[in-house]
């Protein structure tokens, strides 16, 4: 059995989210490993250095948006997953997100619950293949 934790990395300019977020994901266990970027720039660095298995991240932010970084993942071909949670949930969003390679294209006020479920399984679903 692997001792790895799941890389998450939350970007996201709010800080209210983010603390709930983290408060909500803190429930699951020990084994994630949770990092949060507010911008652009940063969350870009992150990416590249610490190879996250899990990308939750907002259509708008400073310095770029998502969808700009959502490419920047792909082009990057990190393996990680991403889930966009926005609240520009206009559909033109969605499937341009999802056409990118998003995993999921969530409502942040009214999906915002469904998140840790959806995290427990992206980290068991990374487990298994390890194995």
């Amino acid at each position: 059995m692997s001792n790895k934790k799941f890389n998450i990395l939350i970007v996201d300019d709010n800080k209210e989210f983010v603390g709930r977020m983290l408060g909500l994901l803190d429930e699951l266990g020990p084994y994630l490993q949770i990092q949060t970027a507010a911008s652009y720039p940063e969350a870009r660095d992150q990416i590249r250095k610490n190879a996250p298995d899990l990308v939750i991240l907002d259509v708008r932010m400073p310095g770029n948006n998502g969808i700009e970084l959502l490419k920047e993942i792909r082009e990057l071909k990190t393996p990680c997953k991403v889930i966009m949670n926005t609240n520009y949930t206009h559909e033109y969003y969605k499937k341009q997100c999802i056409e990118l390679g998003a995993s999921y294209f969530l409502d942040k006020t009214n999906d915002f619950e469904i998140v840790p479920e959806l995290v427990r399984q992206l980290s068991m679903q990374a487990h298994e293949n390890m194995n």
